[in-house]
This record gives C-alpha cells, sequence and structure tokens, in this order.
C-alpha cells in the first residue's frame, strides 16, 4: 500500500497525502516546489509512512521499490500561476503525465489523474456533465492550462486502452479550504486577502458569472471513492451550488467587521461566464455528494487565512 502523489506539497495534493495516510497507505510527495510548499506538509514530517522529495515530473521518474499507486496533482492550477510558468504548465500535463504513467507501467501501479472542469472551457452546457466535449480557446492565454489537462486525459486513456493500466479521472471543481495560497489568483483567496489587507475587493466583469465552491474535505472523499472504483471514463467532483462572483463577494465582505467596498475590473480573456458540475455520475457511481456547506466551509478557511495573515 504505497502511494506516489506527483504535486503532494500543493493545495490539494498535501490533503490527497493526509487522506492516504489517514487509509493506512505509505505515501511518497514528489513536488518540484514551483507554486508547491514544503509547509503543507511539515505536520507529516515525522510520520514514519511519508517522504517528500524534491522532483521535476517533466523529467523521468526514478522511484525504488514498489508502488500500488501513482497519482498525478502536479500543475499550476490558478490563472496568474499557470500565465506566469506557460511551460512548466505545459510540461506538467505533458511530458509530466507520461512519466508518471510510465512510473505506473513499469511498476503494475494504478494510476490516478486530476484533472479539471478547465477541460469544458467557457461552456455553452451547463451544468456541465462528463460527455460535453466543452468550448476551449487552444491558443488563449488559458489554453496553456486547459490543453495541457485535456492531453493528459487522452494519453491516460491511451495508456490504459493500449497498456492496460489500470487508470482515474477526476475533474475537479473549484475548490477551497485551508493551505490555499493567500492571493493565489483565484476568487475565494484573491477576495480574502484583499479584505486583510483594508483594500477593495476585486471583481472581474459584472460579476454575474458563476461558480460552484466545494470544500476540501468533500473533494477528498470524492477522490477517493474514485480511486477505489472500477470507473475509467472521467468523473466530475465538485459542488453543483450555483453562486455568482457578486454573491460570492458579498459572502465575503460579511464576514469582516468593516466589509471592504467591491471594485470593477474588465474581465479577463476566455474567462468562463458558468461553471457548475453535473454530479450525477459520482452520486450514481460513487455514491458521493457533497456534505460541507458554503458558509461552514468559509468559516473554517478564513479562520485558517486570518492565521496566516498574522503570521506575516
Amino acid at each position: 500500500m504505497r502511494a506516489v502523489v506527483t504535486g503532494g506539497a500543493g493545495f490539494l495534493g498535501s490533503h490527497l497525502c493526509d487522506r492516504l495516510l489517514d487509509e493506512g497507505w505509505e505515501v511518497l510527495a514528489l513536488d518540484n516546489f514551483i507554486t508547491g510548499v514544503p509547509a503543507n506538509v511539515s505536520h507529516l514530517r515525522k510520520n514514519k509512512r511519508f517522504l517528500l522529495q524534491k522532483a521535476d515530473v517533466s523529467k523521468p521518474l526514478k522511484v525504488p521499490g514498489k508502488v500500488g499507486y501513482v497519482l498525478h496533482f502536479a500543475s499550476p492550477a490558478s490563472p496568474p500561476d499557470y500565465l506566469k510558468h506557460p511551460i512548466a504548465t505545459m510540461m506538467a500535463g505533458s511530458v509530466g503525465t507520461k512519466n508518471a504513467l510510465d512510473l505506473a507501467l513499469a511498476k503494475n501501479a494504478k494510476f490516478f489523474l486530476a484533472s479539471t472542469s478547465e477541460c469544458y472551457g467557457d461552456p455553452e452546457v451547463s451544468p456541465q456533465p462528463e460527455d460535453y466535449w466543452g468550448n476551449v480557446n487552444p491558443v488563449g492565454p488559458r489554453g496553456v492550462y486547459d490543453e495541457a489537462k485535456r492531453f493528459s486525459e487522452a494519453m491516460t486513456m491511451a495508456y490504459h486502452r493500449y497498456h492496460g493500466v489500470e487508470t482515474h479521472i477526476v475533474r475537479i471543481f473549484n475548490t477551497y479550504g485551508p493551505r490555499m495560497r493567500l492571493n493565489d489568483g483565484r476568487a475565494l483567496p484573491n477576495f480574502v486577502y484583499q479584505a486583510l489587507c483594508g483594500n477593495p475587493l476585486t471583481i472581474y466583469g459584472d460579476g454575474k458569472q458563476t461558480r460552484s465552491f466545494c470544500y476540501v474535505s468533500d473533494l477528498m472523499e470524492g477522490i477517493y471513492r474514485l480511486m477505489m472504483s472500477d470507473e475509467r471514463l472521467p468523473v466530475n467532483v465538485g459542488n453543483p451550488t450555483e453562486i455568482t462572483i457578486l454573491e460570492f463577494a458579498e459572502r465575503i465582505r460579511m464576514q469582516f467587521e468593516n466589509p471592504p467596498k467591491i471594485v470593477f475590473e474588465s474581465l479577463p480573456e476566455d474567462d468562463p461566464k458558468r461553471r457548475c458540475p453535473n454530479i450525477s455520475k459520482a452520486k450514481r457511481i460513487l455514491k458521493w455528494e457533497p456534505e460541507v456547506g458554503l458558509d461552514e466551509g468559509l468559516k473554517l478557511t478564513l479562520a485558517y487565512f486570518r492565521a496566516i495573515f498574522d503570521k506575516r
């Protein structure tokens, strides 16, 4: 029961390491620390079943000993991160995915791909079901992430069909919780960071674009159930409760004694207007649906952000 987690020091990767260890696995976390930080797994340092190593998935992965599962979570994931590191993002999704699959093939291990709702691009269908092929601009600024993940899915299915690797693919929708980086470019940390600094909250566009926010513990439950399932095709895991960005900003504002103002700026190119998962497949196959409400999740996340901000 030994798992290799690429991107193991990232926001989601670190929570995945926690979950696997709780389930009795040994975990080797690999990360090149472009966006992940060792502090995310510092609480695991004394755990004898956990090891963190610096590694770049765009280079061949050499892991001695037996491996039962390879879980590929390595990639910049927020727009500012993948726009700052466009080539590294493409490499993580292309060569990195192949290297992780090669490791699984060599070890006769199962393989799990962390894909994304960004595969749907700026969707013309909402909520988005897994059989929707998407509306993606391959040469737009977001294409470095969107197309890298779409390639990752195709490569994963090729290894399953050609080599017989036991594979799983999750399409992750907006997720939040402790260990997100303050001001990482996504809506929640951006709003909280601005509010903590006493600045107005910045909304791009008119704020009518929608998102759905899944608390990280709910996501990990869905991921683990998918890991243990027989499903090979992509499965959406996210919270189907849709909210406009403007409404979300108002929720954040009201968490502060002196609610900050809201300012509006132009919408970035190819920013999705709607993003909401159809989770009927996850309900049917995994018997999964989210349990943590937005108010409860925000309370837990804001407590984490405030503690981090006070240490700055």
